[in-house]
C-alpha cells in the first residue's frame, strides 16, 4: 500500500503520495487539489485578484473574465462568488460538462468557443474573444493569466518553500507546463536556493510551449497552442513531452490503487517514472506537483468508451510509455 506522508502539524502544503510501491520508483506526489477549488489554480487565482484588488483595476462593479480550460475557472468561479463579483469563464468544446457545470453552479457564466483559431488554435480563440469584449465594455477585467506575474509569483511563495521545507535534500523536481505559471514560480525560486535542484518540464505531445508543430490534444490542462509569456526556458533543465496516451495509462494506473487524479497529474507521473526508470542508478530524491483530482475527468479519462474512441481499443493493455525527452538550454 502506498504510504501518504505527513507531519504531525498537518496542513495541505505537506500531503505527499509514496509511489514506490505502485511504480517502483521512489517519488513523491505533492498533491495539490485538496482545497474547495480541487486543484493548485487556486492559489494562482488568489495571487492575481488580491493583486488585482490592491491596484485598483478591480471595483465592484468590475466583472471578472479569464480563458481557462477549466481548474482556474473553477478557482475564480469560488473566489468571485465569495467576495461578490460577477465571472465569465471563457473556455472551449474540450473542457469537461463536469467542470462547466460546477461553475455554473457556483454562479458564473461560462461561454464555450466551439471552433478553433487557424493560427492559435483554441487558446487563440478563446483569448481573441476575451480581448474583444474587454475592448466592447470597461466592466470586464481580465486578469490574464499568461502574462499576470502573480501566476508564478502564488508558486514562488507558496509551492515550492513547501516542497522545500518537506524535501531540503532534493534531487529532481517534475513540473507539468500550462501556462508555465507553476513551472516558472518553483524554477525561481529553486533557482536562489542553497542546493541544485533539477527542473524537469512536463508537456503533452502536441503542445507548442517549448517548441515543434501544434497537435490534438483532448486532455485540458497542460499544454498549449500559443508559446506562453511567462515561460523563461533558461530556468528549465530537461522537457519530457508526453502522449494521451499515456496519461491515461497512468491515471488508471493511479486508480487501480485507490488514487483518482486528474490528467495534468496523469501527464506529470507518467513523464517522472519515466525519467527516474533512465536514472535509478542514482536515486535521486524526486517530487513531482499533482496539480488536480481525478473526479472531473469520469466523462472522458475514465469512461471507457471516451478513451476507445480517441485512443484505440488497447490503450489500456499496454504500459510502455511512448513519451520522449529532449534536454532545454542549460542554466548558468
Amino acid at each position: 500500500m502506498s504510504v501518504i506522508c505527513f507531519p504531525q502539524d498537518f496542513n495541505e502544503e505537506d500531503l505527499y503520495i509514496d509511489l514506490r510501491p505502485i511504480f517502483g520508483q521512489s517519488l513523491f506526489l505533492k498533491c495539490e487539489g485538496f482545497n474547495f477549488a480541487g486543484s493548485i489554480k487556486l492559489k494562482a487565482a488568489t495571487e492575481m485578484v488580491e493583486a488585482a484588488e490592491r491596484d485598483g483595476s478591480l471595483t465592484p462593479r468590475s466583472i471578472l473574465v479569464e480563458s481557462s480550460s477549466g481548474n482556474l475557472g473553477v478557482a475564480l468561479s469560488m473566489i468571485a462568488a465569495s467576495k461578490g463579483y460577477q465571472f465569465l469563464c471563457v473556455t472551449d468544446s474540450r473542457c469537461n460538462l463536469g467542470t462547466r457545470r460546477l461553475m455554473e453552479a457556483l454562479g458564473s457564466q461560462v461561454h464555450i468557443i466551439a471552433d478553433p483559431d487557424a493560427d492559435g488554435g483554441f487558446l487563440g480563440a478563446r483569448i481573441n474573444y476575451v480581448r474583444a469584449l474587454c475592448a466592447s465594455d470597461d466592466r470586464y477585467v481580465w486578469l490574464n493569466q499568461y502574462t499576470n506575474p502573480g501566476n508564478w509569483t502564488a508558486h514562488y511563495r507558496t509551492t515550492a518553500p513547501a516542497i522545500a521545507r518537506s524535501f531540503p535534500r532534493l534531487d529532481v523536481l517534475f513540473v507539468g507546463a500550462g501556462t508555465t505559471g507553476t513551472l516558472m514560480g518553483c524554477a525561481r525560486y529553486f533557482w536562489n536556493w542553497h542546493r541544485r535542484v533539477r527542473i524537469v518540464a512536463v508537456d503533452s505531445v502536441g503542445s507548442v510551449t517549448f517548441g515543434g508543430a501544434p497537435g490534438r490534444r483532448m486532455i485540458p490542462g497542460l499544454g498549449t497552442s500559443v508559446p506562453p509569456p511567462l515561460l523563461v526556458e533558461s530556468y528549465v533543465d530537461e522537457v519530457i513531452r508526453v502522449e494521451e496516451a499515456d496519461t491515461i495509462r497512468a491515471c488508471h494506473r493511479l486508480a487501480r490503487k485507490g488514487f483518482l487524479f486528474g490528467g495534468s497529474t496523469g501527464t506529470v507521473v507518467s513523464a517522472a517514472t519515466h525519467w527516474l526508470a533512465q536514472h535509478d542508478e542514482s536515486e535521486p530524491t524526486a517530487v513531482a506537483i499533482a496539480p488536480d483530482l481525478g473526479e472531473r475527468y469520469l466523462d472522458t479519462i475514465y469512461q471507457l468508451n471516451w478513451v476507445q474512441a480517441l485512443y484505440g481499443e488497447d490503450v489500456l493493455g499496454s504500459e510502455e510509455p511512448t513519451s520522449s525527452a529532449s534536454l532545454s538550454p542549460s542554466r548558468s
